[in-house]
C-alpha cells in the first residue's frame, strides 16, 4: 500500500482533504476574522501567476487597468433597486469615522463622528464605475469604454471556506460601455471566451461555458454567462462570469451619449470577473492524496532543486553542481517564458524538503546527492505521476544533460497531462440520458459519491414554472448551472414542465 503524505484522503472526507491540502501546502491560514484569510507566499505566488497571465489576455482585447475606491456611497446602490437587493444581505457598511474610549478600557464609535451618508465596503463596482462612466461618456466618440481593475471586495458570507467562499476575496472586474446592444453582447461573449481559454490553457481546468438560467443571473443583468468546472467530488464550481447589463445600469446612473445622428442614447454596459475562487478550483481539480499539484503555467517555481547535504566535504561540490544546474535550467524557455527554477538551500533534511515540495505541488522536484554529481546525473520526481506501479516513489535517475534537454518539454507535458486527466473526468461524468424528473431523483438520490452532472432538456420556463423547478431541485440540493454553448439539438420535452424543450441545461450540486 502507498503511504500518502496527507493524513486524510479524498475518498474518506473530501471537504477535510481540501482544508488539509491548503494547510500542508502552505497556501493560506485563518486570519482571526471570520471569512478572511492570510494568503501565504506559495498561495499568493499562484495568484500572481494567474494575475499576470489573465491580465495579459485582458489587455490583448483592448482593455486598460484602473482603480476605483473601496468605499462606495450608499446612495449609489439605491439608484439600482434590483442590484442592491441582490447584495443587500452581504454588504458591510461604514457608519462612523472615529473611535473613542468607553471608559472601561475599550473603544466604541464616537457618536459625534457619524457619517452623513453610510459607505458600503465594495461588494462589486458597477455602481461607482457607472457613475464615472456618466461623467466620461458624452458622445458616441467616447465609446467604447473598456476598463478593468484588480481589487479586493467584501461580501459578508455566513458560511465560508478558504478560497471558495470568503468574506473578503481578491479578483479582477472588467466594466465596459458601448454604443449598441450588439457590440455589448459581443463583448460579453468575448470575455467569456477569454475566461474559458484561461481556465483550460493556464489552469488546465476544463470548463463548460454557457448562459446562466434566469434565476442565476447577476442582479440587474439582462444575461449572465459562466464557465462551470467539475471538481473531483462531482460538484460544480462557477469559476468565472460575464454579464450583459443592457441599459439597466445606464438608466440608473444616467450614462447617456449623443449618437452620430445627434440624438441622446443610453449606453449598453457589461461586467465580468474572475476571483481567487479559481485557486480553490485548481486545488479540487488537480490535488491528490499527497497534496497539491500545480499546473506548470501557474507554479511560482516550476522546477525545485533539492541538494542532499550531509555536512561533509563533498557538500561544497554538490552545491556548486546545483547552482550550475539551476543556471542551465533558468536559461530554458517553456510556454514562451523563462523556466522558473528554485535552488532550495534551507537547512532542513532533504527528505523533509522533498515532501514539502510534493505537498506544495511543484511540477518537478530534482534531488542531487554525491552519487549524482559523480555520475553527472539528477534524480527527477514528476508531480503529475508520483508513484511507480509497485507503489514506490517514482524518482528516476537521469543523465543531467538529458534532463536539461528535456526539461521544458517535460513541463509542457505535465500541463497537458493534468488537463487531459481533468477533461476525461468531466466528460465521463455528465449524463445525458435522463428524460424525466424521476430520473434526476434516482441519479442524485443514491449513495454514489460522485454523481457528476446531468444535461437535460428544458423549455426555459419563467415565473411560477421556473420557481417550481427550482424548488424541486432544491429539495435534492441541486441547482441549474448553465446552458452549454454548442450543446446538441433538443429532441424531446422539458424535464420540468412537459412542454417542448428549447435548449439543454446542466443540473448538479455546486460549491
Amino acid at each position: 500500500m502507498i503511504k500518502h503524505a496527507l493524513s486524510v484522503t479524498r475518498a474518506d472526507d473530501f471537504a477535510q482533504w481540501y482544508q488539509t491540502v491548503i494547510s500542508e501546502a502552505d497556501m493560506a491560514e485563518e486570519s482571526g476574522v471570520r471569512g478572511c484569510m492570510v494568503i501565504r507566499p506559495w498561495g499568493y505566488g499562484i495568484w500572481e501567476r494567474m494575475q499576470r497571465l489573465l491580465d495579459d489576455q485582458i489587455k490583448a482585447t483592448g482593455h486598460e487597468n484602473c482603480y476605483f475606491p473601496l468605499f462606495i456611497p450608499l446612495s449609489y446602490f439605491e439608484k439600482e433597486a434590483e442590484h442592491v437587493d441582490g447584495f443587500a444581505k452581504e454588504m458591510a457598511v461604514v457608519t462612523h469615522h472615529r473611535l473613542i474610549a468607553d471608559g472601561k478600557g475599550g473603544l466604541v464609535p464616537d457618536p459625534d463622528a457619524k457619517l452623513e451618508e453610510p459607505l458600503v465596503v465594495r461588494p462589486t463596482s458597477e455602481t461607482v464605475i457607472g457613475t464615472a462612466f456618466a461623467r466620461w461618456v458624452q458622445s458616441w466618440r467616447d465609446l467604447p469604454v473598456l476598463i478593468n481593475q484588480w481589487a479586493n471586495v467584501v461580501r459578508w458570507e455566513m458560511r465560508t471556506r478558504m478560497f471558495l467562499r470568503t468574506t473578503e476575496f481578491l479578483w479582477q472586474e472588467g466594466h465596459t460601455a458601448h454604443a449598441s446592444e450588439a457590440e455589448a453582447r459581443e463583448e460579453t461573449l468575448k470575455m467569456l471566451e477569454v475566461y474559458r481559454a484561461f481556465a483550460e490553457e493556464c489552469v488546465a481546468m476544463p470548463v463548460v461555458a454557457g448562459e446562466k438560467p434566469e434565476n442565476e443571473r447577476f442582479p440587474g443583468a439582462v444575461a449572465t454567462y459562466s464557465i462551470e468546472a467539475m471538481m473531483q467530488d462531482g460538484k460544480a464550481l462557477q469559476a468565472g462570469t460575464s454579464h450583459f447589463l443592457g441599459t439597466n445600469f445606464a438608466h440608473a446612473q444616467n450614462i447617456r451619449f449623443q449618437n452620430a445622428a445627434g440624438e441622446l442614447d443610453y449606453a449598453h454596459t457589461t461586467s465580468w470577473g474572475v476571483s481567487t475562487r479559481m485557486i480553490g478550483g485548481m486545488i479540487m481539480v488537480h490535488g491528490d492524496d499527497d497534496g497539491l499539484r500545480v499546473p506548470p503555467r501557474l507554479a511560482p517555481w516550476q522546477i525545485v532543486i533539492v541538494p542532499m547535504l550531509r555536512d561533509q566535504p563533498e557538500d561544497e561540490e554538490i552545491v556548486s553542481y546545483c547552482k550550475s544546474l539551476r543556471s542551465e535550467l533558468a536559461a530554458l524557455s517553456a510556454f514562451a517564458e523563462p523556466v522558473r527554477v528554485l535552488l532550495d538551500m534551507r537547512s532542513s533534511k532533504a527528505a523533509t524538503k522533498r515532501w514539502g515540495w510534493v505537498k506544495k505541488g511543484a511540477p518537478i522536484v530534482i534531488e542531487v546527492g554525491g552519487r549524482d554529481v559523480a555520475g553527472a546525473n539528477v534524480s527527477v520526481i514528476r508531480r503529475d505521476r508520483l508513484y511507480r506501479e509497485d507503489g514506490k516513489l517514482d524518482s528516476a535517475v537521469v543523465a543531467r544533460d538529458d534532463f536539461v534537454a528535456a526539461a521544458a518539454t517535460m513541463l509542457v507535458d505535465i500541463q497537458a497531462m493534468l488537463f487531459a486527466d481533468a477533461k476525461a473526468r468531466l466528460d465521463g461524468n455528465i449524463g445525458r440520458d435522463v428524460t424525466e424528473f424521476a430520473g434526476i431523483e434516482r441519479h442524485f438520490g443514491g449513495h454514489v459519491k460522485n454523481p457528476g452532472w446531468l444535461e437535460v432538456e428544458w423549455a426555459k420556463p419563467t415565473g411560477a414554472e421556473l420557481d417550481r423547478a427550482i424548488e424541486q431541485l432544491k429539495a435534492l440540493k441541486l441547482t441549474l448551472r448553465n446552458v452549454p454553448n454548442g450543446a446538441a439539438p433538443v429532441t424531446g420535452t422539458c424535464i420540468f414542465t412537459g412542454r417542448p424543450a428549447v435548449e439543454r441545461v446542466l443540473v448538479g450540486r455546486a460549491y
